[in-house]
């Protein structure tokens, strides 16, 4: 199960990372092609002023994703200068105090972040899904180019930290049972291993 989890979080931020790329390059070559006059009929119809708002809102769902990511490989950035000069016993505690609490401060934005989500007009769309009676409870706001629920692409707070929150506890765990960290060797590749000789 834990591997399906580790498969699915990297190929959702490759996606989206892929996805954004594709979008500016297109973005980008309608925008220079609508001034070559022999090409602006056939691109005039298309707008694509929406393009900006996509990607962006794909950058931030990769950057929450991808920051629980380097939390489980290893490359999450960490100051720990100060505390691999300490003695094994104290590194120990202080690694240990370090990862749980940054899963206390993941989990309390995931909480925060779910609250915001749901006040932001998930409530709303909840209700209307389920036919239930909405009272005064507004719809909530809309992006300006893509008029999406903005409670939808605010999502990526509680689920982005929700799942850097479980990374941290299972760090932290890995390490109170072994004593290791996840280390990530900035020389290798993945998919490039030399054959031995």
């Amino acid at each position: 199960m834990m591997k399906l989890l580790d498969h699915l979080e990297e190929w959702f931020i490759t996606l989206l990372m892929a996805g954004a790329t594709l979008i500016i390059f297109v973005a980008v070559v309608h925008r220079y092609g609508m001034g070559v006059e022999l090409l602006y009929p056939y691109l005039k119809d298309f707008n694509l002023s929406w393009a900006q708002e996509l990607c962006i809102i794909m950058f931030v769902w990769m950057a929450k994703f991808g920051a629980a990511y380097g939390v489980r490989t290893g490359i999450h950035v960490g100051v720990d200068v100060m505390i691999n000069r300490l003695q094994e016993k104290n590194r120990a505690r202080f690694v240990l105090f370090g990862l749980l609490a940054g899963a206390l401060f993941t989990g309390t934005v995931a909480v925060l972040g779910g609250r915001f989500v749901w006040e932001n007009g998930m409530h709303y769309a909840s209700l209307h899904a389920l036919a239930m009676p909405l009272g005064d409870i507004p719809e909530g706001p809309t992006t300006p180019d893509l008029e999406w629920p903005t409670w939808m692409v605010y999502l990526a707070i509680p689920l982005g930290s929700s799942l850097m929150c479980f990374r941290f506890l299972q760090v932290a765990w890995g390490f109170w049972r072994t004593g290791d960290l996840p280390h990530h060797d900035h020389n290798h590749v993945d998919g490039t291993e030399e054959e031995t000789a």
